[in-house]
Order: structure tokens, then C-alpha cells, then sequence
């Protein structure tokens, strides 16, 4: 890639040397705060790290807390920039629709930049750099200080060279993205062949020609003759063993890797102030967190350590084997039956509590018939559970390369015209 000609010292520590002819300017400058309060029948927008601010209805798993009244949120108009809880983890957010949002966020409109490239410089890496050092509070109460952050100086090409910026980016980031969505497409298909191996071995068993009877349950359908069907209740037994130091290794639930140390996670999230009374999990112990038991997100527990009091913990009675219930919560019927059982006011604030789990029945075989469905289904999914780690990596590399690429070009480092 190409180079500009000659570069200054921007004389601002987290940007560097710039190309001489920009300029930078304080953010404020480029920028109105807007704070006019919306209106209770325009749409409601939701604040997202990979899709900006979009419409609440085509974001399934953000809400708005009962307790807020419409008529506080704030106006955001399409084409304004959100700064919201959450981006000095992902970047400052570009609106697509006018709507109204959460009255915690800062909205601002563009005077003296130029939306298309600022959308990038919001979200580049070395920007986000930035926005962590503007955050104040802790834990679940940080934001960033707008005061603070409208005062640094931003990297401002001329209105021509912020447009072809945005054009040059707009071209390069979609080629990665398609590659990302061949990667994504080829994971769902992987995921689509395990779970029909795990789906006929947890419901069928391993002998193709055995003798099957109605279980007597809708969601269960024909299981072998053999088979017990039994209340949950019977087969787990909830743990509420807590802390009291605090100073157990803390774990958390990925969607990917499954429930692992918390500093192993992509993102890491807020860290409590004092994990004393969380929730102690030994390995082998079935964890799931039950604001998310429609996501099927259970997970037979590889480490001892703490989980948040939003998790559940439990232990085998002696009869399941728990991993061989772990594949049974994860089927498309049984995650059915969790979703009639969750209770609460929407995706985020509804849970699967304990009670309601155990009244669901499942199809049980001899605790020595469940070892071998699931040493089966280990051996079969081993090389497709291979694959899907492979595009995953291939995921991080591509999405590592666009923001570098981006980074670059941003900052001036790489001349795109």
C-alpha cells in the first residue's frame, strides 16, 4: 500500500504522526451534543456493536427496562452517532433510523465531518484505545465521560479525502465481510450435522432396529421400549454452595467455547467488585445461565470456580449422566419446552428458574447406555467440532486484518488515493 508523501507529529500521543497536510481538531468541534427528547410513537433503537443503532424489533435480545418511561428517551436521528454503555468496548455506534433510546446515552450530530468516515475512525481499534481511557465509574455503572472525550483532537482529512476514505473502506471491509459470512455460513452447516448426530443418538439410542414405544410425552415423541421417562428433579440436584472469600478463579459462558475462565473470553465482561456469595462450580458440575436457556446455553463445567448468582449450578442424583443431559437440554425440542417455562418481561430479563426446570420430563436410558451414547457422540462430532474451530479462528483472523486495515487508513498511515 501506498504511503502519503510527508507526515507531521499530530502532537496528540494516541494518534501519532499524521499526513502533513490534515489537520486535528477538537472533537466538539465536528460534533453537536443532541439531547431533545423523543417521541413516545417513534421506534424504539437498540445500541449494537456489529449492526449500529438499529431498530429494538430487529434485535431480538436487547430490551428496555420496564421500569423507563418512553417519554424520557432521547431522539436519535439516522445519520447521528451513539455513544452508549458499552462502546468503549466496540466504538462509537452509527444510527440507521430515527428513533428514540436509553436517556443514559450521548447522542451526537455531525456538523464538520463526514458521517461515512467517521463511522470508521468511531470503531477503529486505536480509537476505542481512547474511549477506554475516558470511561468513568465501575463495573456495571461505567460510561464514558463525554466531557472528557469531546475534547480530544480527532485526525480530519479534507471532505474529499474523508469520502474516498469511506469509499475505499466501504469496498475492502465488505470483501472480509463476505469471507466472514462464507466462514459463518459453512459453521451453521457443520453445527446443522453435529446436531443431527447428537439429536438421533440422546432420542434413538445407538441400536438402529430396537423396539420403540410412545413415551406418553408430546415434546419426547418414540423413544427405545427400554427407555425411562422421568422428571428432571429426579435426575439434578441444585448447588447453592457460595464464596466467601471470593478468591476462586472467576468463569463465565461463551456460546463458542462453553463455560471457561473469565480472562479466556473474547470480550471481557465487567468484573463484579467482590465475587464473595457468588456461586462456586466444581468441574462436572451442569451450569447454565438461566437468563439465556432459550439460547440452549449449558455447559458441563471443565474448571472449579465462581459463576455469577444469575447462573445455575447442579450435580448429577447419580441417575444422568451430565453430559449426556447437557446434549438432551440442547436440542431444538427441549430448548422448545424451556422457552413455555421461562418467565419474566423479555429477551434479557426473563429466566429458567430451578422449579420450572424439574417439571420437565426427558427420556432416560441406564446410566451405562448414556455413557456410550455420549463417548459415541464425542468419536462422531470430533472432526466436525474440529472444523468449526478452524473456521473460527479463520473468523478472528479475517476480522483482525479488517481493523488493522482500518486502523491504517484512518490514521493516514496508508494513502488510499
Amino acid at each position: 500500500m501506498n504511503r502519503y508523501d510527508s507526515y507531521k507529529d499530530s502532537g496528540v500521543q494516541w494518534l501519532g504522526e499524521i499526513p502533513s497536510h490534515w489537520e486535528v481538531r477538537k472533537m466538539k468541534f465536528s460534533f453537536d451534543e443532541r439531547s431533545d427528547k423523543g417521541y413516545p410513537f417513534l421506534p424504539l433503537l437498540a445500541a449494537t456493536q456489529n449492526h449500529g443503532v438499529i431498530r429494538k424489533d430487529n434485535y431480538e435480545n436487547r430490551t428496555v427496562e420496564a421500569s423507563k418511561s418512553l417519554d424520557t428517551l432521547k431522539l436519535v436521528e439516522e445519520g447521528d452517532f451513539v455513544i452508549s454503555l458499552r462502546s468503549f468496548q466496540g466504538g462509537i455506534e452509527l444510527c440507521h433510523d430515527r428513533g428514540i433510546i436509553s436517556p443514559a446515552y450521548t447522542i451526537l450530530r455531525p456538523t464538520h465531518i463526514e458521517s461515512c468516515y467517521f463511522k470508521y475512525l468511531g470503531k477503529s481499534p486505536i480509537f476505542i484505545q481512547l474511549l477506554k481511557s475516558m470511561v468513568t465509574g465501575i463495573r456495571e455503572g461505567q460510561n464514558i465521560d463525554y466531557g472528557k472525550l469531546r475534547d480530544n483532537l480527532l485526525p480530519i482529512p479534507s471532505h474529499k479525502e474523508q469520502e474516498a476514505i469511506a469509499n475505499y473502506l466501504d469496498a475492502a471491509t465488505s470483501k472480509i465481510d463476505e469471507a466472514i459470512a462464507q466462514q459463518q455460513k459453512m459453521i451453521d452447516l457443520l453445527n446443522e450435522r453435529k446436531q443431527i448426530i447428537i439429536n438421533n443418538a440422546v432420542t434413538k439410542g445407538l441400536k438402529p432396529n430396537v423396539k420403540m414405544k410412545d413415551s406418553g410425552v408430546e415434546w419426547i415423541g418414540e423413544v427405545p421400549e427400554h427407555w425411562e421417562i422421568i422428571r428432571i428433579k429426579y435426575l439434578l440436584e441444585e448447588s447453592k454452595e457460595r464464596s466467601e472469600t471470593g478468591n476462586e478463579e472467576p468463569l463465565s459462558m461463551s456460546q463458542i467455547y462453553g463455560l471457561i475462565p473469565t480472562k479466556q473470553m473474547d470480550i471481557i465482561p465487567n468484573m463484579a467488585s467482590s465475587f464473595v456469595g457468588a456461586k462456586i462450580v466444581k468441574e462436572g458440575d451442569l451450569v447454565f445461565n438461566k437468563l439465556k436457556a432459550h439460547l440452549g446455553v449449558f455447559n458441563v463445567s471443565r474448571y472449579d470456580g465462581l459463576v455469577s448468582p444469575d447462573y445455575a449450578v447442579y450435580k448429577s442424583t447419580g441417575r444422568a449422566n451430565l453430559h449426556f443431559l447437557e446434549y438432551i437440554f440442547k436440542t431444538p425440542k427441549c430448548i422448545h419446552e424451556f422457552v413455555k417455562l421461562i418467565t419474566g418481561v423479555g429477551a434479557g430479563l426473563s429466566r429458567l428458574y430451578t422449579s420450572d426446570l424439574y417439571t420437565i420430563y426427558c427420556a432416560l436410558p441406564t446410566i451405562e447406555e448414556q455413557s456410550s451414547i455420549c463417548e459415541f457422540i464425542e468419536r462422531k462430532t470430533a472432526k466436525i467440532t474440529e472444523a468449526i474451530s478452524n473456521c473460527n479462528k479463520h473468523i478472528s483472523l479475517l476480522r483482525e486484518r479488517k481493523q488493522i486495515i482500518i486502523n491504517e487508513v484512518v490514521t493516514g498511515k496508508v494513502k488510499v488515493s
